[in-house]
């Protein structure tokens, strides 16, 4: 099974990114959302091992991955890594399966910078506007008011934020473990860093590209989903030529967690074409 946490370093523009493999066969790519890490996927990049090369990676400002002040972790910053990872890996055409920011950080990788995959499996995709909770946008309007808040305050406020963002509720051991990184000066900083540097723009930018696609194309979502509304994902099924949409009963945002087995065997049936 794929360790929690990520072991080997990578030196990007954006400082240390933490990552790992695991199984053997052709190779699947996770990107995780914000303000997750690669271990929500845990479970199912552990299922996916048994028949493939799965790698996970943290993105800069995330998870394990180093957070620094003046840190770049805008989806144009992590675009821009992730092309330089795929090159690390030398992976010139692996299967990538996108989850939430990370959806639209493997759009830009794709169709601004040419990274080449032979299919992309989006999950609850941050592609098209608008997007953004309420909360959301009125972090990122008042971030230098936010960083100042007590460390308890922060870490209530990091809690409730990620559970909304499952159907069913989060354990104590998975939440602690999704809130930790967000916590103590670097934590809290970097927290309110990756929201003050989410830009709309980022994907008003490809999103009359989408059209041009010629790859196949999954798009899955969780019913329940509070965060990207399903309609969304609808809509944006429509732009892509050719793309399979498949809905998650039963499951918000986190699909992942959410509904691990359904969302493993929607994948498996995309990623084997």
């Amino acid at each position: 099974m794929i360790e929690q946490r990520p072991s080997e370093v990578f030196m990007s523009e954006q400082g240390v990114v933490r990552w790992r493999a695991e199984g053997a066969g052709e190779p699947v790519v996770l990107l995780h959302g914000t303000p997750f890490s690669s271990y929500v996927w845990r479970d199912i990049a552990a299922a996916l091992s048994e028949w493939y090369r799965v790698y996970t990676w943290d993105m800069p400002g995330y998870g394990a991955s180093e957070q620094r002040s003046g840190q770049r972790v805008s989806l144009a910053a992590q675009g821009q890594v992730f092309v330089e990872l795929l090159a690390h890996w030398k992976l010139e055409s692996p299967r990538v399966v996108a989850h939430d920011f990370g959806g639209a950080v493997a759009l830009r990788a794709h169709l601004l910078h040419q990274a080449v995959y032979s299919r992309l499996a989006l999950v609850s995709p941050v592609a098209l506007a608008p997007w953004g909770s309420p909360f959301f946008r009125l972090v990122g309007a008042h971030t230098e008011v936010f960083e100042q808040l007590p460390a308890a305050l922060h870490r209530a406020l990091v809690a409730e934020y990620i559970g909304s963002a499952s159907a069913i509720g989060l354990s104590s051991s998975v939440m602690d473990t999704l809130v930790s990184p967000w916590t103590g000066p670097e934590g809290q900083s970097a927290f309110y860093r990756q929201i003050q540097q989410a830009d709309q723009a980022h994907t008003d930018q490809i999103q009359d590209l989408y059209h041009e696609m010629k790859l196949p194309v999954l798009l899955a979502w969780g019913e329940q989903d509070a965060w990207v509304p399903p309609e969304r994902c609808r809509r944006l099924a429509t732009l892509i030529p050719g793309a399979v949409t498949r809905p998650i009963e039963g499951a918000g945002h986190l699909v992942q967690l959410d509904a691990p087995a359904p969302l493993t065997a929607t994948l498996l049936d995309f990623l084997r074409g």
